[in-house]
């Protein structure tokens, strides 16, 4: 039987055996991979079901079409039938479901080697989570995260690093250099992006000693080897941090939910899982494909814009391609860049 790689909605890729086509995928196989399994009474994953409402998922001989089921469920897929990939991200309804407590959503995630870091182990602490990635000036800021880190520390504060790169290796020469004491993940899925709403970076969102999200992601540069790219100066957030850590005080409108993201803006991101994937097995010009798809979807993404010009072997920083989205990034008012405070 011929076998589809599915990227889940943590990001995991799972072989599971479909058609020819790619259509119609094993239904013990798909569930296997996402926990959810086909019940008399519907969709059910543990005490949760999603009843099919006269939706038929399955052909004549039990296979379940992978389309319909991610439609029961409110996720959505992107798919390349040709190359046998699929990946699926979360409708923006259902992301605003799980998001609607206010809690931090769970990060477990590799680091540089692999191995499993928890931001989720971090509870019960004041916890910033800082976002990077190579296809940045921000690269060089992990030794100004680690200043503040030490200073902070005597507050319980907990700095907890993530690298939006598409291979870890593009990360590690920085990791390596500042040799940080913080975890510093490497999310190739991009999961962190989908479940806290980063469209850019260096990106921070703080979360309180009870696990909620206290202030949605803002830009904040580590330190100021940059400013006269970011107009930020570094001592803007850092002071902004210190009062919240140190007296409880959070800034003016810092609860402010950011901007809703859209079908089109998550769908952007199960099509970059896509592309990730292709590129990774040296399909450039099906990965370019998939990448101009998220691109048209989410034109102010630089998660998946400058992420997408490093991912297949461009200049993200004075390529042609860049400078010129840059421009024109600039020229639109800098879109999705807001500063903290």
């Amino acid at each position: 039987m011929p076998t589809l790689t599915l990227v889940a909605v943590d990001g995991r890729e799972h072989a599971v055996g479909c058609d020819a086509g790619g259509r119609y995928v094993d239904a013990d196989d798909l569930a296997a991979a996402t926990g959810w399994v086909l019940k008399p009474v519907g969709l059910c994953r543990g005490d949760v079901c999603v009843p099919l409402l006269g939706r038929t998922v399955t052909d004549g001989e039990g296979r379940i079409d992978l389309a319909a089921w991610a439609e029961t469920l409110g996720l959505l897929l992107a798919h390349d039938a040709a190359e046998r990939v699929a990946a699926l991200a979360p409708s923006a309804a259902v992301r605003r479901q799980e998001l609607g407590d206010g809690r931090a959503p769970s990060l477990v995630l590799p680091d540089v080697d692999g191995e499993p870091v928890s931001f989720d182990d971090l509870s019960g602490h004041k916890r910033v989570l800082v976002t990077w990635a190579s296809w940045c000036g921000c690269r060089h800021e992990l030794g100004g995260w680690q200043r503040l880190q030490d200073e902070l520390a005597d507050t319980g504060l907990r700095i907890f690093s993530v690298a939006l790169d598409a291979d870890p290796e593009d990360s590690r020469p920085w990791i390596e250099a500042a040799a940080p004491t913080y975890p510093v993940a490497v999310d190739t899925a991009h999961v962190t992006a989908e479940r806290y709403g980063i469209t850019n970076v260096p990106s921070v969102v703080w979360v309180d000693e009870q696990d909620r999200v206290v202030k949605p992601p803002t830009i904040a540069p580590g330190d100021d080897q940059f400013v006269a790219f970011t107009r930020i100066e570094a001592e803007r957030h850092h002071d902004l941090l210190r009062a919240w850590v140190r007296d409880g005080v959070l800034p003016e409108g810092a609860s402010d939910p950011g901007p809703e993201r859209t079908d089109d803006e998550q769908r952007a991101l199960a099509e970059r899982r896509v592309a990730a994937h292709l590129q990774a097995r040296g399909r450039t010009g099906a990965a370019r494909t998939h990448l101009a798809t998220a691109q048209e979807l989410s034109p102010w993404d630089w998660t998946v814009r400058r992420g997408g010009i490093m991912m297949t072997g461009g200049d993200p920083f004075l390529g042609e391609e860049f400078t010129s989205f840059w421009e024109e990034w600039d020229a639109s008012g800098r879109p999705g860049y807001t500063p903290t405070g």
